[in-house]
């Protein structure tokens, strides 16, 4: 081969590679789709065997919701033959919500939520869904969801939430519980029960700043912070000299002044809060080393996170449309390397 045909040769093939960087942009996307599950697969083996995960789909239905209801909660849900039909009815509320004390009914239990397991190390990704074009979910946020369901045990898991009419979306995490019941995953009540507590805390708190909406996921990644802090302190002693109530305000503040939000959460917000932080160090989660390494994941889940789809870009990548586009991408690179190949007459 001649220099002249060589050199025209390598131009064209460096040409090529540098087009190859920003034509395919799918690429980098699998890339880090491909690198994301090397992670998690890393994280695999320093997760503590006491995760609360599940080991099959569900879908659980609001005991208020009617089958016609059902049918269109499955469409949104993308429910298929693997998932398992679960109800959730005012008694699993009262159970693991409501600790006894509510007088909630079948009829108003209408949040619906499907639940998947999701990769190990994951923590947990929340997405809240319109019905028929309306987001009926008026108050929690997929923030709270995610970081209240930490708390009360539940991690490496994806929940998808929705309701046909519009409802404040507490009751949603009825379904959660349940669907780990089934699944042979007991969770403590006294967990669950503290949980809801700081759903209940947070609320005003993200009624007050709706206009921001970095806020949820950065008050529950404060929240989810303290959680760590104070559930080490109390297996570092043993569960003696606990945090005082003046240590986790301190805590709190801190994180709050951190993510920069001090100043967006009153005093009396802060109160409710570091009284169901209280609640879960007295709760048995706080003394569970496998709940220290699993709330990083989640903290991570909520901290940058928006809006009500925490989970957007990895449902694309596992959609078809995702799956097809990923084969292209595969099979456009595959032809260029044979390209490459046949410039240089390699076999």
């Amino acid at each position: 081969m001649k220099k002249k045909t060589i050199w025209k040769t390598i131009v064209t093939a460096s040409a090529a590679i540098t087009l190859m960087g920003t034509a395919p942009t799918l690429l980098n996307q699998i890339q880090a789709a491909q690198t994301e599950q090397t992670d998690s697969n890393t994280n695999t083996n320093s997760q503590s065997n006491n995760n609360k995960t599940l080991s099959s789909a569900y879908v659980v239905y609001g005991a208020g919701t009617s089958n016609e209801v059902r049918s269109q909660l499955n469409k949104i849900f993308g429910v298929d033959s693997s998932f398992k039909e679960l109800t959730a009815t005012a008694a699993d509320y009262n159970k693991y919500i409501a600790n006894g004390s509510s007088n909630t009914t079948n009829a108003a239990m209408i949040s619906s939520v499907a639940i998947a397991p999701s990769d190990p190390g994951s923590g947990v990704k929340v997405n809240i869904k319109n019905y028929q074009g309306d987001n009926n979910i008026t108050e929690v946020t997929a923030q709270q969801y995610a970081m209240v369901a930490q708390m009360a045990g539940v991690t490496d898991v994806t929940i998808v939430v929705t309701a046909n009419r519009p409802v404040s979306g507490e009751s949603a995490l009825t379904g959660v519980y349940e669907a780990l019941a089934a699944n042979g995953i007991q969770l403590n009540t006294q967990n669950t029960a503290s949980a809801n507590q700081m759903l209940n805390a947070t609320q005003s708190a993200i009624d007050a700043n709706k206009n921001n909406t970095k806020y949820p996921g950065q008050l529950m990644a404060a929240v989810g912070e303290v959680s760590k802090q104070i559930s080490q302190q109390k297996q570092q002693n043993n569960g003696q000299d606990l945090a005082t109530k003046q240590d986790i305000q301190a805590m709190l503040n801190k994180a709050l002044a951190e993510h920069g939000i001090a100043n967006q959460t009153t005093n009396n917000q802060k109160e409710q809060i570091t009284n169901a932080l209280i609640n879960f160090q007295n709760s048995p989660i706080s003394a569970d080393k496998s709940y220290t390494k699993n709330v990083n994941n989640t903290i991570q889940n909520v901290k940058n996170s928006t809006g009500n789809l925490m989970n957007k870009a990895k449902n694309w990548m596992n959609s078809k449309q995702g799956q097809a586009a990923a084969q292209q991408a595969k099979n456009w690179f595959e032809r260029f390397i044979d390209w490459i190949k046949s410039l240089f007459g390699w076999n």
